[in-house]
C-alpha cells in the first residue's frame, strides 16, 4: 500500500484502501501526519472516528467514502440513518 493509505473494515461488511495522500499533503492540520511514524499512530475513538494522537481525525463518512468510492444511504436518503462503524485492518 501507499505511505498514506489505511485498509478499513466497514460494520456492512465493505472494506478498502483509503489513500489519505492528498489530505496529508493538502490540509495544515494534518501537517504532524506527513511523519511515517505519526501517520501510523492511527486509532479509532469513541465515535468511532479515526484520530491521531495529534488532534487530527477523519470522519467514518469520508473514510468510507475513500475506502469504497461510494457515499452512504443516509447521505443520499436523508429518511434512513445507520451507523457507519470502522474498524482498522492491522493486519495488511
Amino acid at each position: 500500500m501507499g505511505e498514506y493509505c489505511l485498509c478499513l473494515t466497514f460494520n456492512s461488511g465493505e472494506s478498502g484502501v483509503a489513500d489519505l495522500s492528498e489530505l496529508v499533503r493538502s490540509i495544515p492540520n494534518a501537517s504532524p501526519l506527513r511523519d511515517p511514524e505519526e501517520f501510523r499512530r492511527v486509532y479509532l475513538d469513541e465515535w468511532p472516528t479515526l484520530a491521531w494522537p495529534c488532534g487530527f481525525d477523519l470522519a467514518p463518512e469520508y473514510a468510507y467514502w475513500l475506502a469504497t468510492g461510494k457515499k452512504l444511504s443516509w447521505q443520499l436518503d436523508t429518511t434512513t440513518k445507520p451507523a457507519s462503524a470502522v474498524v482498522l485492518d492491522r493486519a495488511r
